[in-house]
């Protein structure tokens, strides 16, 4: 069992997707320009989810991939350990896609500086736009989510955790 404050349940989670999908159809009316990008793990698995939600309602196949940042971190070559590589599978071109970059906690932007350095390398898409399930502050770039499941105020020294099913056997979020 995880402790910590829960700031988002199982139910919270399903309902903050749905809400993310509507509001992905409505601004990105080219539904057919859309493909999604999970950064590695949690983001991955947030994308997965939503690509289905998606693919449902616009009618049709969405593309999903799932994007490493590792050996694009800005602080890798300082760390005392090495980076632990996760696959990086982008299927499909990015030109001319609206790209949906998705995290699963928006901190200080230096791990979506690395994805959109990274997403680069694979063309140039028509347009990133970023989802996070939690934004919480403490920018030290200037980026910021184009959809956001939930703001939540932080100290700096304190830990969003995000839980998902696929890959925690829950769906939670909790504040420690």
């Amino acid at each position: 069992m995880h402790t910590g404050k829960e700031i988002m349940s199982a139910a919270d989670i399903e309902r903050c997707l749905d809400r993310l999908a509507c509001q992905i159809l409505e601004q990105v009316p080219e539904h057919e320009s859309i493909a999604l990008v999970g950064i590695q793990r949690r983001g991955a698995d947030l994308a997965a989810r939503l690509c289905n939600l998606l693919s449902e309602r616009a009618g049709q196949s969405l593309p999903c991939g799932e994007l490493d940042i590792n050996l694009y971190r800005d602080d890798w070559t300082t760390s005392k350990s090495t980076p632990n590589i996760n696959a990086t599978r982008i299927d499909f071109p990015v030109e001319d896609k609206t790209i949906i970059l998705i995290d699963d906690v928006l901190f200080t932007g230096r791990t979506i500086r690395s994805a959109l350095e990274a997403i680069l390398d694979f063309g140039r898409p028509r347009c990133v736009k970023l989802l996070v399930l939690i934004d919480r502050g403490h920018r030290e770039l200037p980026i910021q989510a184009d959809f956001t499941g939930k703001t939540v105020s932080t100290e700096r020294d304190r830990q969003i955790n995000v839980f998902l099913k696929e890959r925690d056997g829950l769906d939670q979020v909790l504040l420690n």
